[in-house]
């Protein structure tokens, strides 16, 4: 026999073998490669068509819980907003950067983007998710997504192309757009959304930074009430609470808030009527200057209504569209809303019953920070200010929305 044929004859069934074994691990192999790249198609299409994104967030009581949200990849929101393009900058807040996008449908969205850099952001991006993802109600803005990926953190609201009542009623030219039946129309739309977070939505809410650039106007200039990242919840029949750390807009704070750190339900209504006052005259209460007393826009609107001159107080742009009585109305609510005392002043659904009768009002009693610019008192109340925390800018402020 050849040596080729000896060889085959001894070795034969050893190559058989492992052609064999070769054979079937790269059967195997191929196999799974297969299945890995089928399981990743359908969890990628999941992904996609899952419409629901799980966040974990520590509640005010410590507890973990895990909120169901609308879900968006970063992918999406890039591509939406071309790259967060310059373009589509609408403002930046303490938070970080917000930017408008158009989704493949067609939808437009305002994108919150959490800076990477800000601590206080990122509690206020936990906070505003826990509470924007439980909350339902035409005068508050509503979330469409969020977006949690890798380092990135971000909000996803419904545009607003009307930006915020401050850029109308503090703007000279655009305020004569706002006449009193769609001024009163914001009014009575921010009472209704301040309602529902008091009393009707699943927890009670307390906003704490409500304020003309945190009211956001729809295409129709329907009001709705923005930026929860310093709001505080409470369960049960508990409505007030205490902290050391005070987060608002000074001009806006009630007393008891802005002094020593108690805030309420109260709170909110004293912030209400600081902004009734603002829609009404179209002057901002911080920074209120008037040529023949230092008083802010609460101390002139005191003495206009003591001295049986309340209707001074009307924007001048309005002319002859507002409804006097109405007017007159609403200037008497704002002074029960800014009372000293947190006890005098009425509850939001106590407002609305108001907003909507004839019937007589009670006399309100001296407001809180009723006082001239350059009394002593003024002075004791700015350094009492000086510990708090206060942001003059926050979440929602948009200004180019």
């Amino acid at each position: 026999m050849s040596t080729s044929e000896l060889l085959e004859e001894k070795h034969g069934p050893k190559i058989k073998i492992a052609v064999s074994v070769a054979a079937a691990l790269a059967v195997v192999s191929g196999t799974l490669l297969v299945g890995l790249f089928t399981y990743r198609i359908r969890t990628n299409l999941k992904v996609k068509k899952e419409p629901k994104g799980i966040i974990s967030h520590q509640n005010n009581e410590g507890q973990k819980e895990d909120l169901e949200l609308p879900f968006l990849d970063l992918s999406t929101i890039v591509g939406a907003t071309d790259n967060f393009a310059l373009n589509n900058k609408l403002g930046e807040g303490g938070f970080g950067p917000v930017h408008k996008g158009i989704l493949e449908d067609g939808q437009e969205i305002a994108i919150k983007r959490l800076s990477r850099s800000s601590g206080q952001g990122l509690n206020e991006f936990k906070n505003e998710v826990r509470l924007i993802a439980k909350l339902q109600h035409r005068n508050l803005v509503k979330l469409v997504a969020c977006c949690v990926q890798g380092e990135e953190k971000m909000l996803v609201y419904e545009y607003m192309p009307n930006k915020s009542l401050d850029s109308f009623i503090f703007d000279q030219t655009k305020s004569k757009l706002l006449d009193w039946s769609m001024r009163f129309n914001i009014i009575c739309g921010i009472a209704r959304g301040l309602q529902y977070l008091h009393q009707d939505s699943r927890l009670r809410i307390i906003h704490r930074d409500l304020k003309a650039s945190n009211v956001l106007l729809d295409s129709e200039m329907n009001p709705k009430i923005s930026d929860f990242g310093a709001a505080r919840t409470f369960g049960g029949d508990q409505s007030e609470g205490n902290t050391k750390r005070v987060f608002g807009t000074y001009g806006y704070m009630a007393p008891e808030y802005a002094l020593d750190g108690q805030f309420s339900t109260k709170s909110d209504v004293f912030s209400f009527g600081i902004l009734l006052l603002e829609i009404i005259s179209g002057k901002k209460n911080r920074g209120f200057f008037h040529p023949n007393h230092s008083h802010n826009l609460i101390g002139y609107a005191w003495i206009l209504w003591n001295e049986g001159r309340p209707l001074e107080l009307i924007d001048e742009c309005l002319g002859q569209s507002s409804t006097l009585s109405e007017v007159l109305r609403c200037i008497h609510i704002s002074l029960l809303c800014v009372q000293q005392c947190p006890e005098d002043r009425p509850s939001m659904s106590s407002v609305i019953v108001m907003l909507g009768s004839e019937s007589a009002l009670p006399h309100p009693r001296q407001p809180g920070f009723y006082l001239e610019k350059n009394s002593n008192e003024a002075h004791c109340f700015s350094s009492k200010q000086e510990p708090s925390s206060t942001n003059e800018i926050t979440i929602t402020l948009l200004e180019a929305r």
